[in-house]
């Protein structure tokens, strides 16, 4: 069997590089080559279209004739590889004004193309090219629909977005305008909540670092320095509501020593002192005042 791509591990050209032979051809000892018969491959960057075109229909042909998993079948197959490279690296120069390096779109469009020549048969009546191409970008596209989102969305969201860029340079270019929202729900045959929703996906596609400076010099600094910070008070204001109740059910001077501890930061030595009791006898009252408190909170949630 030929080698299986596994679609979620991403592949480089080097991963190709060990499985492609030289252009010898392989032969099998006390016997001649089975591809002896194939016309001679020059260097693969001297190969042009027309003739890149002819030389895979031929080994098509031949590969169709080999068994998977032998050393010629890996050998056809490979060599197809490097005479059709041409291909990806016409397909992803169509995505060059992406932030992402050629060679990593190039890499993925490879894996594209491998996948069309293992899916491609000759009864078909289609050119190979033709065949590839679809094939080739669409690997680009879930390329950069997989990764290049700063925050992950729906793949329907991901979609909608592009939907929604290609409208609206359409309506801009018929209106001499930006168009509106009801204009591209119509244009799109989408409710206006839809198109609303994928203006708020195209969002997520990128994303400002915190320490970038504002494009205009307004003497606010980055924007880490201007957002809202953790206020760690209001984790406490939803116990302060449901202890005021439970705090006015207590005795005067089991409230009053409440004030005096956690109020007026007072020590249990000068709490006895203030009402006249021991500070043992303080503890006491405290501790037990804190474990009413404590049960009445655990009853209100």
């Amino acid at each position: 069997m030929s080698p299986q791509l596994d679609e979620s591990r991403s592949y480089t050209l080097e991963d190709f590089a060990s499985s492609i032979p030289s252009h010898e051809e392989p032969t099998l000892p006390g016997q001649a080559g089975p591809l002896d018969d194939l016309p001679e491959i020059p260097p693969y960057d001297e190969v042009g279209a027309v003739d890149a075109r002819a030389l895979s229909k031929t080994l098509f042909e031949r590969l169709e004739a080999l068994e998977e998993g032998t050393h010629e079948y890996a050998y056809v197959r490979n060599t197809l590889v490097e005479l059709n490279l041409a291909l990806v690296k016409f397909a992803a120069s169509r995505f060059r004004s992406r932030s992402e390096p050629m060679e990593d779109i190039i890499q993925v469009g490879t894996i594209g193309l491998i996948k069309a020549i293992d899916r491609f048969e000759l009864s078909r009546g289609v050119e190979f090219p033709t065949f590839a191409m679809p094939t080739i970008i669409g690997e680009i596209k879930r390329f950069f629909r997989d990764t290049s989102w700063s925050v992950r969305v729906p793949r329907r969201l991901q979609e909608l977005r592009l939907d929604l860029a290609k409208a609206g340079d359409e309506l801009a270019q018929q209106l001499d305008r930006a168009p509106t929202v009801g204009e591209l729900a119509e244009r799109l045959g989408l409710s206006h909540e839809e198109v609303v929703e994928g203006m708020a996906a195209s969002n997520a596609y990128t994303a400002s670092s915190l320490d970038a400076q504002p494009e205009e010099d307004d003497g606010e600094g980055a924007l880490a320095h201007r957002i809202g910070y953790e206020d760690h008070s209001l984790e406490g204001i939803e116990y302060v509501e449901s202890l005021k109740p439970l705090i006015a059910k207590l005795s005067s001077r089991d409230r009053k020593i409440l004030s005096l501890r956690f109020v007026a930061n007072m020590t249990q030595s000068e709490i006895g002192e203030e009402l006249g009791i021991s500070q043992m006898h303080v503890s006491r009252l405290l501790s037990r005042t804190l474990v009413r408190l404590r049960k009445g909170l655990l009853v209100e949630e």
